[in-house]
This record gives C-alpha cells, sequence and structure tokens, in this order.
C-alpha cells in the first residue's frame, strides 16, 4: 500500500483502500493483498441455518473450496462474504462490516 492511499475501511482484520483489499492473519505467515482488478466477484454467504456450522471455522478450509482467515471473533457473526479471485480457492471473509466491505468491492469491481 501507498502511504498516499485512503482508507475505505479497517476492522483489523479486513482493510480496504483505494487498490487493494488486504486480508489479515490469511496465512500463517502473513497478510493477503488482492488487487480490485483481480476480484471478478463477491457473494454473501449466510453463517445461520445450513451454513451454521461454518462459523466455527476460525482459521483455514474445510471443504477444500473457502479458505478463512483466521477471525476468532467468527463465532459471533452472521455474514461471510466470499470472494471470486476465479481461482479454485475462494477467500471467505467475515468482516465487522460486511454491507460497507460487499459496497466498497462492487464499487471496485465495476470500475476496475
Amino acid at each position: 500500500m501507498a502511504d498516499n492511499d485512503t482508507i475505505l475501511y479497517d476492522d483489523g482484520a479486513i482493510r480496504c483502500d483505494e487498490r487493494q483489499l488486504t486480508i489479515r492473519r490469511y496465512y500463517p505467515w502473513g497478510d493477503k493483498r488482492i488487487r480490485y482488478t483481480a476480484i471478478d466477484g463477491v457473494e454473501r454467504l449466510p453463517l445461520t441455518g445450513v451454513h451454521k456450522a461454518r462459523k466455527w471455522r476460525i482459521w483455514g478450509s474445510g471443504d477444500f473450496v473457502h479458505w478463512w482467515n483466521l477471525d476468532t471473533g467468527r463465532p459471533h457473526k452472521d455474514t461471510a462474504l466470499v470472494i471470486d479471485v476465479g481461482m479454485r480457492i475462494y477467500p471467505t471473509i467475515t468482516p465487522d462490516d460486511p454491507d460497507a466491505v460487499e459496497r466498497i468491492l462492487t464499487e471496485h469491481i465495476i470500475r476496475a
């Protein structure tokens, strides 16, 4: 991130600036940065009903499709965002404000 990039959202785990999405604690060794130009789409995934068990996926993957960053607060959240980057594995995040992050990503995907 350049020093002059405006931070659009930051909850400590998920950060959006003018150019990219940063998913903190994605890898054991650090963060994952995804430029908006690399994102094909974003989809909401409810963590209720039949998907309730996914709340307990604190980090990693349970289905070899979704990869979850480390988020010890996930059991208290109801919505995840699945990021389509055109690969077999979908980064899946649970921001504190999923509406704001979804809006930011959608706006930047359209402009990218």
